[in-house]
């Protein structure tokens, strides 16, 4: 077992570049196998999702070639294989993006129930919506997904609810399909911008990404042959801008679009910390203990619900009593229990957290208990008085590269050890 031992108490200085999008990462590579050839990516963040992603594409039959540590080649042409190995798929959550690919590709797919964070409850249901108005037959049993069709064919396709994870997977199956497929409702993060970005730069058609109306007209194939780069990760440059202002100190992030974080900058700025933005890069600075804030977690351009626990973090040492309503995901809040264990005082309830600002939290031995937990505990130990021993870090592992190398490079006392 691995752990981090974290010696707190240190402001955070300096710079860091943020790498890939994680979440743009591990849609865009099941998207490759809609391309009838090559293509190249760049800006992969070097991560353990990635790496099954691309080690489940190989046994579908892609042949893979990795440039350096953030760029591949994938070649695509002989894909032959419908069924993705069931003990990778269950892993992580985005594995569900292969039925939309697959399902494209081969009007036939078979995938086990898809895995991840332990978030609550995070039903497929308006992917199977979308899939079954496109003309596929979708059954889920034994731990399952199989879904198969004569042909797709474009239609209207209005989402019950906004859904990245369903606007995606639609949007993969309908880029082959006959016809245009319209989706209403949809999700806007800067991720589904992305493979759609992605996925026309390979020859598709899509317009309205960014937008709750996505219109897809049909295309025959996607040649590829182009060369792509992912887009900076939002969610990782959140996490260093709050670790900024949690640690009193001054950071300069590099490679990151200032656009996608402006819900999190005005919040910022309300708490107290400053940001200055100048072109591709932000610089978040503190030299005080935050105000009380209110947040309320909701789909983008609003609060992510990704950057919450990093923000509780923040709000755990500011001064007064702040609530975060947690609008997205109900199991978000287990990480107040280790903060708790930290000194803080927060009162979970339900999709609700109140927390009563400290002074100051002490080291202790903590869990992650998902990925974003992780990275705030990672904040967490680096401001508490003390040693913290943060353990579970697989969470970690699946969505930042390098993570403790970064926060060592900006004065961190943070060391990677094996049990």
């Amino acid at each position: 077992m691995e752990k981090l031992v974290i010696n707190g108490g240190t402001p955070l200085k300096g710079e860091v570049t943020i790498s890939g999008a994680k979440n743009a990462a591990v849609a865009i590579l099941p998207a490759a196998l809609l391309i009838n050839g090559k293509c190249t990516i760049e800006n992969l963040p070097n991560i353990s999702d990635v790496k099954i992603s691309c080690e489940i594409l190989t046994k579908l039959g892609a042949k893979i070639e990795w440039i350096n540590k953030n760029t591949i080649t994938i070649d695509t042409t002989d894909i032959c294989e419908h069924k993705a190995p069931i003990d990778m798929t269950s892993k992580f959550r985005a594995s569900y993006y292969l039925i939309g690919s697959l399902l494209s590709r081969c009007k036939d797919v078979e995938v086990g129930l898809p895995g991840g964070c332990n978030l609550g409850s995070r039903p497929i249901d308006q992917h199977i919506k979308g899939f079954e108005a496109l003309g596929a037959t979708v059954t889920v049993s034994n731990g399952k997904i199989q879904a198969s069709a004569d042909k797709l064919v474009g239609t209207s396709i209005y989402l019950d609810m906004v859904s990245v994870g369903a606007t995606i997977n639609v949007m993969l199956a309908s880029v082959l399909a006959e016809g245009t497929t319209i989706i209403d409702n949809a999700a806007k993060e800067p991720h589904i911008v992305d493979v759609a970005n992605f996925l026309n730069t390979m020859g598709a058609d899509i317009r309205g990404a960014g937008t709750d109306v996505i219109k897809i007209n049909g295309v025959k194939e996607l040649k590829g042959g182009a060369t792509y780069s992912v887009v900076p990760d939002q969610i990782e440059a959140g996490t260093f801008m709050l670790a900024a202002v949690a640690s009193k100190g001054d950071i300069l992030i590099k490679n990151c679009i200032s656009k996608h974080l402006e819900c999190l900058t005005a919040k910022i700025i309300e708490i107290g910390g400053h940001v200055e933005e100048n072109g591709d890069e932000i610089r978040v600075w503190c030299n005080k203990r935050p105000k009380k804030a209110n947040i309320k977690t909701l789909p983008y351009p609003g609060f992510p619900t990704d950057l919450q626990p990093q923000m509780g973090v923040t709000l755990a040492i500011a001064k007064g009593t702040s609530i975060i309503n947690e609008s997205i995901w109900e199991s978000r809040f287990q990480y107040t229990n280790e903060l708790n264990k930290m000194g803080a005082n927060i009162s979970p309830q339900g999709k609700t957290a109140i927390f009563e600002g400290v002074e100051k939290l002490s080291g202790a031995p903590v869990y992650a208990t998902d990925l974003r937990a992780g990275a705030a505990l990672i904040i967490a130990g680096i401001i508490a008085e003390g040693t913290t021993e943060l353990y579970n870090l697989s969470h970690i592992d699946r969505g930042y590269e390098n993570i403790e190398e970064k926060f060592r490079k900006l004065g961190a006392d943070i060391t990677r050890v094996e049990e």
